[in-house]
């Protein structure tokens, strides 16, 4: 395994359970305890997680984990959920919003190829990938730029999203369930998304099953905003069975 993925496989562990053991990681990772300890200590370096006795503890809150090593986790289910995804992008729809988020990135590369879309994001990753297309006509927002997810937030976000309609918008969630709704870590960023969702006449959101039926700090939207789930078979068939029952198309890859 090499160390971006140990990174990821750590990283997540610690924004599940809030800690991580060195004897039960070494195992996990396929390398010494010594190795382990050079990996917590580089996180720590990165301010990533703070050591403790025989292992390390999430920084503070850790919430999201930054992109870079977010995006290795589940690479294969998200890329599966972008195919299925992008299938919504029919030939009647010429303006494709994006948050961020890791599954959110697989789907607009999945669709980077498509000829004759306007993209509309706040997500500077998304961005970066897709200026050089000419294929595509990019709209970015301005705000502040949230470190963890490369996502431009605030109120100059917001005030940008007013200026578009949007046929599709892609979401990506920290929680989806039916009681919960949509749901995210950070205030800041439902505001901009629930921005976004203010001018889209179809919201799909995209993730992986493990997030299904949680529900987190700051509501995005409530479920019956949301047009489409797409997500993988790991996630919780009664959660799913209820989502459904709240109108929601739910499709599984």
């Amino acid at each position: 395994m090499r160390r971006e993925e140990r990174f990821s496989l750590i990283l997540n562990e610690l924004a599940e359970v809030g800690s991580v053991s060195i004897a039960d990681l070494a195992p996990r990772l396929g390398v010494s305890k010594a190795s382990v300890r050079r990996d917590l200590g580089l996180l720590e370096e990165r301010h990533l997680l703070t050591r403790t006795h025989g292992g390390a503890a999430a920084a503070g809150l850790l919430l999201d984990l930054p992109l870079r090593y977010g995006a290795g986790s589940h690479r294969a289910v998200k890329r599966r959920i972008a195919a299925v995804a992008i299938e919504r992008v029919s030939g009647d729809v010429t303006v494709v919003g994006f948050t961020g988020g890791t599954t959110t990135t697989e789907v607009a590369r999945a669709l980077a190829d498509r000829p004759g879309l306007t993209i509309v994001t706040n997500a500077l990753n998304i961005a970066s990938e897709l200026a050089l297309r000419r294929n595509l006509k990019l709209f970015v927002t301005g705000g502040i730029a949230r470190a963890e997810s490369y996502e431009l937030l605030g109120p100059l976000a917001e005030a940008a999203l007013r200026g578009f309609n949007l046929d599709v918008v892609f979401i990506g969630v920290n929680g989806i369930s039916a009681r919960g709704g949509v749901t995210t870590h950070e205030e800041d960023d439902a505001h901009t998304v629930t921005a976004l969702l203010g001018h889209a006449q179809t919201v799909i959101a995209v993730t992986e099953g493990a997030k299904v039926g949680k529900v987190t700090f700051a509501r995005i939207c409530d479920i019956e905003r949301v047009d489409e789930l797409v997500t993988d078979g790991e996630a919780d068939e009664a959660e799913l069975a209820a989502i459904e029952a709240a109108g929601v198309r739910v499709t599984l890859v």
